[in-house]
């Protein structure tokens, strides 16, 4: 089934948007109600849609997980919705909670958390709080390109440093590496570590299926230059996307490596509600003669549907195709060296400011 704004008879080359990933905009799973855009949306002469930014009037900044399948309990998203526009991402369904499409509205309306650093100073000075790692960001990526003009992902950080407060990242933005500095204070007190995506070595492909993240080679110089710093760096290579990318697995482990990352880590691509048609018409526009393959090495690895939300299945799949995926991923992590385990991070230095934000002068510092 396709969504509003794509017609069954439209010619595949006109339905890729330059700049996007997402070809159209499905029908919100929770509305009655949805937009069907005019034809002229889909002229190749028409611009991609503009993205708008909308303020976030959350009262809470921090996001608790209850999922077993992820390694931290509370989790920062500076922004809901992200322009980098993976077309593979599992938080655009996350978009229909707003009322909004999982399709282009998730990488053209984004919303913006301006009090995020307030916020999180405030539930960091809270007796309540008890000092541990957070993650940045368990859902959309903290360094999308906004973050260069807004800088709130910086903002939280600089309080992060502030406590002393373990914090471990994702992103796929060379920008990251703009904010050596305070995550650098933090590897100080072993209370920083990054975590680079990187999905395929091709920029061909990163253009279209990622179209708005930084190229391979700027995030292989992401690790080099964090690394560098002292900051700790571990690659994902995620999501694995079997039929494409799977291929790419010994190499992309290589690539991190040799780059300096000091671990590595994968998971295989799910395609949840409306992402599952969305993936299907992106394969269309851009990888037709693939198509029926990928979405054949998917079912493979998801017991026979194209998303499996079981929490232990969900990363690495399941079946001898996603037993081969990680046969393949533990040897080249193997030989590359990346196969040691490092220490946890800390939260042995936390502090709290004294009141009237001074810090205190003995025993913390």
């Amino acid at each position: 089934m396709r969504g509003a704004g794509a017609p069954e008879d439209m010619p595949a080359e006109l339905r890729a948007l330059k700049g996007r990933g997402a070809t159209d905009n499905p029908a919100n799973r929770f509305e009655r109600l949805h937009t069907v855009a005019e034809e002229s949306w889909t002229d190749p002469e028409d611009p991609a849609p503009r993205t708008v930014f909308l303020q976030d009037a959350s009262r809470g900044i921090l996001a608790r997980n209850q999922s077993p399948d992820v390694g931290f309990e509370y989790s920062i998203n500076p922004y809901r919705g992200c322009e980098h526009g993976c077309i593979y991402c599992y938080a655009r369904p996350t978009h229909e909670y707003l009322g909004f499409s999982a399709g282009l509205d998730f990488e053209s309306k984004i919303l913006v958390k301006r009090d995020a650093p307030a916020l999180l100073r405030k539930a960091l000075m809270s007796p309540r709080w008890k000092p541990q790692v957070i993650a940045m960001s368990g859902v959309t990526d903290p360094y999308q390109p906004v973050e260069r003009r807004l800088r709130i992902t910086r903002g939280c950080l600089e309080v992060l440093a502030e406590f002393r407060n373990p914090v471990a990242i994702v992103t796929k933005n060379h920008l990251v590496t703009r904010d050596v500095d305070v995550l650098g204070e933090l590897a100080g007190f072993r209370a920083a570590a990054v975590n680079i995506s990187v999905t395929s070595l091709r920029p061909e492909l990163q253009r279209v299926m990622e179209p708005r993240t930084s190229t391979p080679a700027r995030r292989l110089e992401a690790i080099r230059t964090l690394s560098e710093a002292g900051i700790p760096v571990r690659a994902m290579i995620a999501p694995v996307v079997p039929g494409l990318t799977d291929e790419e697995v010994p190499a992309l482990v290589q690539a991190v490596a040799d780059a300096g990352a000091v671990g590595a880590s994968y998971i295989v691509m799910r395609l949840p509600h409306a992402v599952k048609d969305l993936f299907a018409e992106w394969l269309e526009a851009h990888f037709p003669d693939r198509k029926a393959r990928v979405l054949n090495r998917v079912r493979e690895v998801r017991s026979g549907n194209l998303n499996d939300p079981r929490f232990g299945s969900r990363m690495s799949g399941e079946g001898a195709y996603a037993d081969q995926i990680g046969q393949l991923f533990r040897s080249a992590v193997r030989r590359a060296g990346l196969d040691r385990e490092r220490p946890p991070l800390s939260a042995d230095g936390f502090r709290r400011p004294a009141p009237g934000g001074q810090l205190p002068l003995f025993g913390q510092d």
